[in-house]
């Protein structure tokens, strides 16, 4: 079956973004610092799929469709990137999780350390029903929780690098 070159290059260039980005997530865990408890905006995954985004969408506008991408084809194809990366790089993160139990462990650790230096301002700004209430369920979070919020993360961030780098690579045809 022939695919198209927009489908093909954006799931090429996403399996190696989701491999890469495990590999990162793996190395995070292992240097000391929770890859999940990173910032969002301090992500990794921003400038690791805004990479594999531009990447994509110029092979396919030089080298396919001869200097010619569309706005929809840009978003389209960092779409399939972003899920691409994310599910692969999820997947990894199910199957790590499962083999390193110590993954989750650390992680309800250092998020109840983390919880707990807050101070009765911070507490009352949330509100003392749920601040008590994510503090006891902290301690029944499983590998599953942790991949969907991941993924959703990852899902969020591509989509705004989409949408940007779409705009930057878009070039229409000269009448």
């Amino acid at each position: 079956m022939n695919r198209s070159p927009l489908i093909r290059i954006s799931i090429k260039y996403g399996a190696v973004a989701g491999a890469l980005a495990l590999a990162l997530l793996i190395a995070s865990y292992y240097m000391g610092r929770h890859p999940l408890l990173i910032a969002p905006f301090l992500d990794f995954r921003i400038l690791l799929f805004g990479i594999f985004i531009f990447f994509s969408g110029r092979e396919l506008r030089d080298y396919e469709q001869g200097g010619v991408l569309y706005f929809w084809q840009a978003m389209l194809g960092g779409g399939l990137v972003v899920l691409m990366a994310s599910v692969v790089s999820t997947l990894g993160m199910q199957v790590f999780g499962a083999r390193v139990p110590e993954f989750v462990t650390a992680y309800v650790q250092q998020m109840t350390d983390y919880l707990k230096t807050f101070s009765a301002e911070d507490i009352k700004g949330v509100g003392k029903e749920v601040y008590d209430r994510n503090l006891v369920q902290l301690s029944a979070t499983n590998v599953s929780q942790l991949s969907v919020t991941y993924f959703a993360q990852g899902m969020v961030i591509g989509f705004l690098d989409t949408i940007v780098l779409s705009v930057i690579l878009r070039r229409q045809p000269k009448n």
